[in-house]
């Protein structure tokens, strides 16, 4: 049993593999980082699938719509003001 749960947690990093988050730290920006890199993993299977033939452009173009609006909302959730994000960075 222990065999197959390592499996299943190998191949569960390769299909979704996480970068460290190195931002000030605050929760609700750990929150979005992780948000952001599910975000930028399903844009990059989507624009695969949909180069190989297996979505139309329109499918894929309403999936990664989909998908942003999803984050957008995730960021409003957190609270996090773009304004501030802004001036951090100079």
């Amino acid at each position: 049993m222990t065999e197959q749960s390592d499996f299943l947690s190998n191949l569960s990093d390769f299909l979704y593999p996480r970068s460290c988050y190195y931002g000030q730290f605050k929760p609700e920006y750990l929150v979005f980082n992780a948000n952001l890199q599910e975000f930028a993993q399903r844009v990059g299977y989507i624009s695969n699938l949909q180069t190989n033939g297996k979505l139309s452009p329109e499918e894929a173009y309403q999936q990664i719509k989909a998908l942003w609006k999803q984050l957008k909302r995730a960021k409003k959730q957190l609270e996090i003001r773009t304004d501030v994000l802004d001036s951090n960075n100079p």
